[in-house]
């Protein structure tokens, strides 16, 4: 690394996906032998939060963890890293701390190092000539995709609340006419809890091929989300709710029904405990979908949406069977 008192740091423009984390409190675990981690992660973060927690050993980067919601772990010596491979094995074998990025660095490290480092599940390893730019690049592009890969569901592979919440906010900043839509299934609790998880995820899935697919045909420019359990969110043009919307009903109903026990679907209904312990049917499965039209630009935040949304989804889930509602009302 070079020496710090001989850097020059220059403007130089933010991308919108990093001027998006514009407010973030970013925590990081650093520990440096010989050289000056924190004086360069200062620099690439001056103008947001951000906090920096040293720790020596693995029981103090356990205790960090507890206290902190770290982004990532930064590990950098000038003589041998055996200590910090060794742990970044640890690292990567403990449930929690495995998911937080692990940057490694040193000015000249020999192949064996590199390699071993790679085998134990570093994030990011940054030695040889170090350009500010493409250092402070590189650091926040691995903060990025470990958010972005812990948004997404696991189940279903789509985007999950925070990546819905920030494309919804870049279109709402981008002044477009958009639909956001919530999508939810009526009655799967029962349906869980009658059939299992196995089968309520395979409905999940389902459902969430049946939506992904229909906005995709119908729009390319749309998005779709997967907010949790049975709750989806999509995004389309407003010009297309009338044929989005439908459609998905229509391939839910027609799909839907063949999910069940063959007795179970004759008969039109199942019966399960309810919330109160109590023997109750429930029809075949349905889905509600909530519109809300962001028209002449009437919403300006996501939260501004999310109230409506939330409403009007419970209204649309009292209606019977497959539907969906456009909220038709100002903005409150």
């Amino acid at each position: 690394m070079q020496s710090t008192e001989n850097i020059t740091l220059e403007s130089w423009p933010v991308s919108n996906a990093d001027r998006a984390d514009i407010g973030t409190v970013y925590h990081f675990a650093v520990r440096q032998t010989g050289v000056d981690l924190d004086f360069h992660l200062r620099q690439f973060f001056r103008n947001e939060k951000a906090s920096f927690h040293f720790f020596d050993d693995f029981a103090s980067l356990i205790l960090i963890s507890r206290r902190f919601p770290l982004c990532a772990i930064v590990m950098g010596s000038r003589t041998t890293l055996a200590p910090e491979i060794e742990l970044l094995q640890a690292i990567k074998f403990n449930v929690f701390l495995s998911i937080i990025p692990v940057i490694l660095f040193h000015p000249e490290p020999d192949n064996a190092t590199v390699i071993a480092a790679f085998q134990n599940g570093v994030e990011e390893f940054i030695y040889g000539e170090w350009v500010e730019k493409l250092v402070e690049v590189r650091v926040r592009r691995v903060i990025s995709r470990s958010r972005r890969d812990l948004s997404v569901n696991p189940s279903t592979r789509l985007p999950g609340p925070t990546m819905i919440e920030e494309e919804i906010q870049r279109q709402l900043e981008r002044g477009d006419e958009i639909a956001v839509c919530y999508a939810d299934l009526d009655n799967f609790k029962a349906y869980n809890d009658y059939y299992g998880y196995a089968f309520g995820d395979r409905i999940i899935r389902l459902t969430a091929q049946i939506v992904r697919d229909i906005v995709f045909d119908c729009c390319r420019e749309g998005f779709v989300g997967h907010i949790a359990g049975d709750d989806f969110i999509f995004v389309i043009p407003r010009n297309l709710v009338e044929k989005v919307c439908p459609a998905i009903i229509k391939c839910f109903d027609a799909i839907i029904p063949y999910r069940y026990a063959e007795a179970d679907r004759d008969r039109g209904f199942i019966s399960t405990a309810n919330r109160r312990g109590e023997m109750e049917s429930y029809p075949i499965l349905t889905i509600s979908i909530a519109v809300v039209i962001n028209e002449n630009r009437t919403f300006h935040h996501m939260g501004e949406m999310s109230k409506m949304l939330a409403d009007l989804k419970k209204a649309a889930k009292q209606l019977p069977g497959s539907n969906y509602l456009i909220e038709r009302r100002k903005k409150y």
